[in-house]
């Protein structure tokens, strides 16, 4: 979680970018480039079209940085700007759509407390079988700790869609989960 000192730290390092001090835009570049890449190639699937993807996401944003007129508001314009790549990339390829129809939702009751690496392994494999758009708010949410608000910045979504998403997101991601662990 950012705490308040670094999201002014953030800002800062924006507005000097949009003053044309390149050093700050290489220190943004660091700072966001792991995750956005980590984001890009999990939306889709694949590490060397997401190298491509995450430098015309950066030529954008630095194309486009002048005109942001909120410098807070940074890592949900990189998002939307990451997001519209992939979108684009994706319509290209057309994957054929998965249906998660038909599976029986397990009782929420059993719930283990221990989360090991290997749980963590399986969960990031596991978001690569769930449809786009529920992987793409998990993303969001959970491994880039965006706010709803922020999510539906990205998304062009209401606030309501994207909880109804996220809900829908997690049964999908929990089903998967299931799955493969009987598997």
């Amino acid at each position: 979680m950012i705490d308040s000192a670094d999201r002014v730290c953030r800002s800062l390092l924006v507005v000097r970018c949009q003053g044309g001090d390149r050093a700050a835009f290489e220190e943004l570049i660091e700072l966001h480039q792991q995750p956005l890449h980590y984001f890009i190639s999990k939306m889709v699937g694949n590490s060397h079209a997401a190298d491509d993807l995450s430098q015309e996401v950066w030529f954008e944003v630095f194309r486009g940085i002048a005109r942001l007129a909120k410098p807070g508001a940074f890592p949900a314009w990189l998002y939307r700007i990451a997001r519209h790549r992939v979108l684009r990339s994706l319509r290209q390829r057309r994957p054929p759509p998965t249906s998660l129809e038909g599976i029986d939702l397990p009782d929420e009751s059993e719930a283990e407390d221990i989360f090991s690496a290997a749980d963590a392994e399986r969960v990031h494999i596991a978001l690569d079988q769930v449809a786009p758009e529920y992987r793409e708010v998990l993303l969001l949410r959970f491994i880039q700790d965006m706010t709803y608000e922020d999510i539906a910045r990205v998304t062009g979504c209401q606030l309501g869609t994207v909880r109804s998403r996220l809900h829908y997101a997690k049964r999908a991601l929990r089903r998967v989960l299931e799955r493969t662990a009987v598997t």
